[in-house]
């Protein structure tokens, strides 16, 4: 007897990767799937941390989506492989800091590994052509096919027949015309198809959850490597990045500010590897300084984190300052006013 074939599909979390799967799926093939952990993509990590987001729902889409598909799906941590991918993109970056065709191929080449360890047949990923600006070209997914070591095992369902046939086609596993010529930006193919299947809740089928394709984040980390001087991050930066008001008074430091309850509980886990400013005279944030400082670098981020608390009209204002050694501090300042920040220091 022939024996079942079996595929891995890229699961990002993401409407496509759902019906990528779901259609190769109905064509009687074993699927599972894979989704690989960057350090940029913590789904649901900023909503549950500020409290005007407390109410939307917080799930992992990949999960969730494996789910759906009812099949097991494998979580692989490529966070230390994948930094030399964004610190050095072979194909450069796209818009801000997202270096997507890389990615792609880092990816793909990472699932192509993983289905000749466990005797898996191909791969499936919900690329759709003219979709994407840099990794779903027309020009840019042979590219992908061939640096991945992927080739012919690299399946596109949903633009399956706008692409040269592989080899699951051209072996029978597969049946081309049970495959789709989606092509464009547009996403009302993918959600009529999704209706034909009876999904109606899925993930929004434009997003994305890399912050690497933000550009506000994405100025952020391309100021953190200038201050240090050196493209390099840790885990504790990527989350950094995505929470508070981040301000450089001196080139040497910077300063993050909750602006809310919920991102100075966060900011608290950073405390002892931080110096940490708190107001305590009035109601006001909880700040981190980033960088080394001295007494006069410490004066004027107290005078500019005052600036965001409830005293900031006040004459003056007290603060607890946390040194790293967990001794403490305490400082009283007048308010930097609106006019003495400049717009520089926002970064």
């Amino acid at each position: 007897m022939t024996r079942q074939r079996k595929a891995v599909a890229l699961i990002s979390g993401g409407l496509d990767s759902l019906l990528a799967a779901k259609v190769i799926q109905q064509q009687g093939i074993h699927v599972e799937g894979i989704n690989f952990f960057t350090g940029f993509c913590v789904e649901g990590h900023t909503h549950a941390i500020r409290q005007k987001d407390r109410s939307r729902v917080k799930r992992n889409n990949a999960l969730w989506v494996a789910e759906q598909l009812g099949i097991k799906l494998h979580i692989v941590d490529i966070v230390e492989e994948y930094k030399d991918i964004v610190l050095n993109p072979k194909h450069g970056y796209g818009a801000n800091l997202n270096p997507c065709l890389d990615c792609k191929i880092f990816m793909v080449k990472k699932a192509h590994e993983w289905i000749a360890e466990h005797g898996f047949d191909f791969i499936i990923t919900g690329e759709v052509v003219g979709q994407r600006p840099m990794s779903q070209r027309k020009d840019t997914m042979p590219v992908v096919a061939r640096e991945s070591g992927a080739e012919d095992r690299l399946v596109r369902p949903l633009s399956g027949r706008n692409l040269p046939a592989t080899l699951p086609e051209r072996e029978g596993w597969i049946s081309r015309d049970q495959l789709y010529g989606f092509n464009g930006r547009s996403r009302k193919p993918q959600m009529a198809l999704a209706e034909q299947f009876g999904l109606e809740d899925y993930a929004q089928p434009a997003g994305g959850c890399c912050f690497l394709t933000d550009a506000q984040y994405a100025v952020k980390l391309a100021d953190l490597w200038q201050a240090r001087g050196e493209k390099q991050y840790e885990m504790d930066d990527i989350m950094l990045l995505k929470v508070g008001r981040h301000l450089r008074p001196r080139p040497h430091f910077k300063v993050i500010i909750s602006r809310e309850e919920g991102e100075g509980n966060f900011l608290q886990g950073y405390r002892k590897q931080y110096v940490s400013l708190l107001t305590t005279s009035h109601a006001g944030p909880l700040a981190l300084l980033d960088g080394s400082v001295d007494a006069d670098d410490i004066a004027l981020a107290a005078r500019l984190v005052a600036r965001f608390s409830q005293g900031k009209q006040a004459e003056r204002v007290e603060l607890t300052v946390t040194a790293l050694d967990g001794s403490q501090q305490q400082l009283s300042v007048k308010p930097l006013t609106a006019e003495e920040i400049p717009q520089e220091w926002y970064i």
